[in-house]
């Protein structure tokens, strides 16, 4: 798990586009990576609606708004295009970069344990450095949580 004032780890995924996004790419400018578990799904949905309604208030803190799950590309397309999301959605279809975030772990659900992507947010600053982690997103009013931390 990161800890604030660490480096953003390196990754290497691709897009909704099939364009390959790495870390290195994301240097210069202040960075919100946020980790859901799956497209189209009622909280996943809920929150990305919330970052694309402020999506100009969170643009206007010089904030790149980044979201990540293992879904595929092709999922991340149909998911920007039915809900118009103006950011980028990286498809870990590997969880490589999901496991380096340490944004895998134990849930559960009815009951039963299992691994799977554990709903954060992390906050970068422009050099790359870890300024916040909202562990506790409230999907309704996320962009409220980035932009009050």
């Amino acid at each position: 798990m990161l800890k604030i004032g660490d480096k953003m780890p390196h990754f290497e995924v691709i897009d909704q586009d099939g364009n390959i996004v790495r870390t290195e790419d994301l240097i210069g400018r202040k960075t919100i990576i946020y980790f859901y578990p799956k497209d189209n799904t009622s909280g996943c949905t809920a929150e990305a609606c919330n970052l694309r309604d402020n999506y100009q208030a969170l643009t206007a803190k010089g904030y790149n708004v980044i979201g990540v799950s293992k879904d595929s590309a092709t999922s991340h397309r149909k998911f920007i295009d039915k809900h118009a999301l103006p950011f980028t959605l990286l498809a870990d279809t590997t969880t490589e970069m999901i496991n380096a975030f340490g944004a895998l772990g134990e849930k559960v659900l009815y009951g039963r344990k299992y691994m799977g992507i554990l709903r954060r947010t992390f906050i970068f600053d422009k050099h790359g450095v870890l300024q916040d982690i909202i562990e506790k997103v409230d999907t309704k009013n996320h962009a409220a949580q980035i932009l009050g931390s």
